[in-house]
């Protein structure tokens, strides 16, 4: 099993930093762009990287990931060209960790135990399923022998007897859902995201992730002075649509990007 995802936390706790966790969604905004795009997510700061799966009915999605996972399918990206991508940004970067971000149903068509096996000969770290509740858990099993970890979820709505049993298997890191609702809305009340990951933390052995409507510098800093990571996607995928070529795409993570980086390590500071 890959402690790509251990190491990281590890090492960031060591220097008291919060992990800065990008979302992007594979093929979007151009297929050719997408490994260069990831390099440089990490050359501006990220240390773990959510690589978003197409898929046609991305439920939990705002418009704006879901605008990018059409324009992915339209372009015919699937499974097979997203871990042939993993392969090659492996061959520069083998440290920071991936996790691979969608829905059940393509990775069933796909044979999960197969799906599995590719997934972490690839070099995946994890995979967060978003419509796989806890009680469906044993579906994926295979890949966890594959050596894949399944990152869980949690959200403002969940019992807390229901995060207590999250807790109790959560592994890699918890992603905490910071309102009721899709991606890229904007209704953060930082007391209430607050007082919730220090509850999380107090029950959970890995570190707590918090995403949904986090979308600039500010945000993440006021997350990330409490919270373990920082995850921001809709933002992000956002400012890379329409991009005309690699360079630009690059460009456009790095001018993103970068000051979020700052932000963070500022705060934490």
């Amino acid at each position: 099993m890959s402690e790509r995802i251990e190491k990281c936390f590890a090492a960031l706790r060591a220097k008291k930093r919060t992990a800065l966790i990008p979302f992007i969604t594979a093929g979007d905004p151009l297929p050719e762009a997408t490994v260069e795009m990831m390099h440089a997510l990490v050359e501006a700061g990220a240390d773990a990287i959510e690589l978003g799966m197409p898929f046609s009915d991305p439920m939990a999605d705002g418009p704006v990931i879901q605008h990018a996972s059409e324009r992915a399918l339209a372009k015919r990206i699937g499974i097979a060209q997203i871990l042939k991508w993993v392969r090659s940004f492996r061959e520069r970067d083998a440290q920071t960790p991936i996790v691979l971000m969608g829905y059940l149903n393509p990775i069933e068509i796909h044979g999960i135990e197969r799906f599995g096996s590719e997934a972490a000969e690839a070099g995946v770290d994890g995979m967060l399923i978003v419509d796989c509740p806890i009680e469906e858990d044993a579906t994926l099993q295979p890949l966890r022998d594959a050596g894949l970890q399944r990152i869980l979820l949690a959200a403002p709505t969940t019992s807390d007897a229901r995060l207590r049993q999250i807790a109790a298997v959560a592994k890699g890191y918890l992603y905490y859902i910071s309102f009721a609702g899709i991606t890229g809305a904007a209704r953060l009340q930082i007391d209430e995201i607050e007082a919730r990951v220090h509850a999380l933390k107090a029950i959970c052995q890995v570190p707590i992730a918090v995403g949904f409507g986090i979308k600039d510098a500010e945000g993440a800093a006021r997350v990330g002075a409490f919270a373990d990571a920082v995850v921001i996607g809709s933002a992000l995928v956002e400012r890379l649509a329409g991009s005309k070529d690699a360079n630009e795409t690059c460009s456009r993570v790095r001018e993103f990007l970068a000051p979020i980086r700052t932000a963070l390590d500022a705060r934490r500071t």
